[in-house]
């Protein structure tokens, strides 16, 4: 659907989708991925999006620059952050769909893109069933950009020419993970796992004993684009005692395949903002931590 909210013509049956006049008083919802949470990175219709906004419904992963340039008044924290608090997903469905009827322009603000294990799909069929109006923008999602910014492509020539993007974090209702790591370590590709720190220990347990060499090249990068990003390497062997020597925490994207090696062949020339000056975790104080500002 376009901005000024326009749906589907008349005559639709009880089977089909609901649809909305333009003359109903129903506010429109926005769907909006803010990318890894740098502000250079957000689009531009997100941020057109997000200033002309009634209320912005957001999660705390588009960090804190970018939260922080949003109005205090017109901002709702509808965040989940695993192991710690969190709001129902059913709360920040029925939210959306009062402030829409209420009139509202309602900007969803998620991290990275909104249809990455963002819960994008779940809230549009919400929004689909309840006959309210919305619209998907996308965003750079964490997943790619969150790897780049520390040098490490996601695909390449000479180590990878497939990625796979799994959740670290799934439904905990689920009777059994639907994460065949069996399968993913028999592709030879790179391996991009979203939200998965806490379950490292118990996934390269897995990804080894389906086959995967102990020696595969492994990357943890915490707070992708943000101010205090950190980044540790490692194997499949020794990256959870890196991750403990570094204090790396949720967020976090973990990087598993050959192509994570290339982090050590370019990073002294790497001049992405608050990458380039981070050591591997091998290499940092004493105190495990990962300096954001040392060359």
């Amino acid at each position: 659907m376009s901005d000024d909210g326009a749906g589907a013509g008349s005559g639709a049956n009880a089977d089909e989708p609901p649809t909305r006049r333009r003359d109903d008083g129903v506010g429109t919802v926005f769907l909006v991925g803010s990318g890894p949470g740098d502000p250079d990175l957000l689009t531009v219709k997100a941020k057109r999006l997000i200033e002309s906004a009634d209320v912005v419904l957001h999660d705390k992963l588009p960090g804190p620059e970018i939260l922080g340039e949003i109005p205090e008044a017109k901002r709702e924290d509808v965040g989940k952050r695993a192991g710690g608090e969190w709001t129902p997903q059913e709360y920040t469905n029925r939210r959306m769909v009062e402030l829409a009827r209420e009139g509202n322009r309602v900007v969803r603000l998620k991290g990275g893109d909104p249809f990455v294990f963002g819960r994008g799909g779940e809230e549009a069929e919400h929004l689909a069933e309840a006959g309210v109006p919305f619209e998907v923008v996308p965003g750079v999602t964490s997943a790619i950009a969150g790897p780049s910014v520390a040098g490490i492509p996601v695909t390449h020539r000479d180590h990878a020419s497939s990625v796979s993007f799994v959740t670290g974090h799934e439904d905990p209702t689920k009777d059994e993970s639907a994460v065949d790591w069996e399968a993913l370590a028999a592709t030879g590709g790179t391996i991009v796992v979203l939200m998965g720190v806490g379950k490292l220990p118990a996934y390269t347990a897995e990804l080894r004993d389906a086959g995967l060499g102990g020696d595969t090249p492994v990357a943890l990068v915490e707070r992708a684009t943000w101010p205090d990003m950190r980044v540790a390497t490692g194997t499949l062997d020794t990256i959870v005692d890196a991750r403990d020597e570094a204090g790396i925490e949720p967020p976090a994207i973990t990087v598993i395949g050959d192509v994570a090696a290339t982090r050590d062949r370019v990073v002294t020339f790497l001049e992405n903002a608050g990458s380039a000056p981070v050591r591997p975790a091998t290499e940092g104080d004493d105190d495990g931590s990962v300096g954001g500002d040392e060359t």
